[in-house]
Formats: C-alpha cells, sequence, structure tokens
C-alpha cells in the first residue's frame, strides 16, 4: 500500500527498509547526505525517515551529526533463533582458533551477494581489517566469502562471478575464470584463501561449517598479517570448523530428540578433509 507516502509505488515502510539497507555494507556510521544518497530517497524525506528511527532507537546519532545503527536494532537481530544460536555454538571455537594462532578469528553467513560476519574474535597483534560483528563484505574478495560462494546456489555464484568483481587491492581477483577455478578448488581441498585481495598486507583462510541436513550454513576463518605460514593457518581453521561441525551435529541431534521423544543418536566421528596443497 504506497497510501499518502508522497512518492508513487513507495510505502513508508519501503522507506524505512531503504535507510536500513544503506549500513547492510557501511562502516560505522553514514552521513544523512550519504544515507539519502544510497537509499534511493530525496533528502527531506531521508530526513524525516531518519528521524523515525532515531525516535524509536533503530538508528542513533553520534555527536559529529553522523547515524549508526542503535540499539534496539542489535537487540532485535540477537534474538533470531538460527543466528544466535550458530553464533553461541561457533564462539568457543573462534576464541580458541584466535588463541592458537593469535590471528583475528570470525564467523560468517551467506546473505544475498555478501558475506554477513556473525562474531569475530581479535587476535594479537594482528592488522586492523575490515570486518565487524554485523558487518558486510564481498564473497569475491575474502576467504570466508569464498567458501560461503562455492557452496552457494547456482544462482548466486553466477550472479557474483559473471557481475561486477570489485577490486580493492591490486591482488583483488577480477577475472571471472579465475574466481571460478578457485571456487572450484574450494570445493575440492575445503578451505579458501585470500592473500590480500581486500587489505594490502593481511591473509585469511577459511574453511566451511556443515550442518548434518542443510549442508554449508557458515564459513569460519582466520585472518593474519601477511607474513604469516598460510599452511599453519589452514591447520588451525580446519580444526575449528570440524569441532564446530561436532557441536553443530549434537546440537541438532538434541533439538530432534526434544522435538521427538527419541535418544539421540551417536555423535558421528570427525569429517575427512583433503591435506593443505
Amino acid at each position: 500500500m504506497a497510501g499518502n507516502s508522497g512518492e508513487p509505488g513507495r510505502t513508508v515502510a519501503s522507506k524505512i527498509f531503504a535507510v536500513l539497507d544503506t549500513f547492510g555494507d557501511a562502516g560505522e556510521t553514514l552521513r544523512l547526505t550519504d544515507i539519502a544518497q544510497r537509499s534511493g530517497l530525496p533528502l527531506p524525506t531521508a530526513h524525516r525517515m531518519v528521524g523515525e528511527l532515531v525516535a524509536w532507537g533503530g538508528l542513533e546519532r553520534s555527536e559529529d551529526g553522523s547515524y549508526r545503527i542503535g540499539q534496539h536494532m542489535w537487540a532485535i537481530g540477537s534474538v533470531s533463533p538460527c543466528m544466535r544460536r550458530l553464533r553461541e555454538l561457533g564462539h568457543p571455537h573462534l576464541q580458541e582458533l584466535a588463541a592458537a594462532t593469535n590471528a583475528n578469528a570470525q564467523l560468517a553467513v551467506l546473505d544475498g551477494t555478501d558475506a554477513l560476519f556473525l562474531d569475530r574474535v581479535h587476535g594479537h597483534g594482528t592488522p586492523l581489517i575490515h570486518t565487524r560483528v554485523g558487518g558486510r563484505l564481498p564473497l569475491h574478495a575474502t576467504a570466508v566469502g569464498k567458501v560461503l560462494l562455492a557452496h552457494a546456489p547456482a544462482a548466486v555464484r553466477r550472479d557474483v562471478v559473471e557481475g561486477r568483481l570489485a577490486r580493492f587491492t591490486p591482488y583483488t581477483v577480477q577475472s571471472p575464470g579465475r574466481l571460478a577455478r578457485e571456487l572450484d578448488d574450494v570445493r575440492t581441498r575445503g578451505v579458501a584463501s585470500s592473500r590480500e585481495e581486500l587489505q594490502q598486507g593481511v591473509v585469511s583462510v577459511a574453511a566451511p561449517v556443515v550442518h548434518p541436513d542443510q549442508g554449508v550454513i557458515a564459513a569460519l576463518g582466520a585472518v593474519a598479517a601477511s607474513t604469516v605460514q598460510e599452511a599453519r593457518l589452514v591447520r588451525a581453521v580446519r580444526a575449528a570448523a570440524a569441532a564446530m561441525e561436532r557441536d553443530v551435529a549434537a546440537d541438532e541431534r538434541t533439538r530432534q530428540w526434544a522435538n521427538d521423544g527419541a535418544a539421540p543418536a551417536a555423535a558421528p566421528g570427525p569429517r575427512a578433509l583433503p591435506p593443505p596443497t
């Protein structure tokens, strides 16, 4: 229902959603002019929508006049049962991974054509990276993104591979053929790497987290300085992803037992992965 929106075909709700969507791939804060430009709304309309969201708690106004996602939005998002449970299951493994490697450990899921970050744990001495909880990064330039893209539906893979592959550094993969070959390799080896493709001086490694019934549901990765031995990261990430998978499987068996009243089946052994090349 367009109602009295003042713009044919656009409801008030659609304008609110457009404003919120501008923060999906942005940094920590946005100015009103940025919000208007990204949302495609006239500046007065964007100002009105932002004012409504601030009053509700969905956005917060910073001292410099810019806006960021408010605590009310975070509170609502945090109670999503699926994402909350996945984050709870993954957090201990991120902590162990960060402690073992001194790298930044992160957990991401597929969200459209982006990697959405559910959680991260900082490692000691690791370079500043772009990821933040609730933030998004492109699939083609990140290790977690390549894992998710390699196991994504064919239509998503096609949209990303054949679409515009943004260049972030001189090392970003921009060739559709090369990216497609990398995704095939990810599916074969069970691990992905991004070598200074998003940020120079930084390397990332990631592995899939597989649900017993749903397939790949997340990617677990580590981000470190490019001077770190990559093979060491690969071993640690694979071990952390496999450990999280076991917890995911156990959690699913417990859920089924609670729903069906049957005793949970014995836990399967760790999945076999090919050795790092």
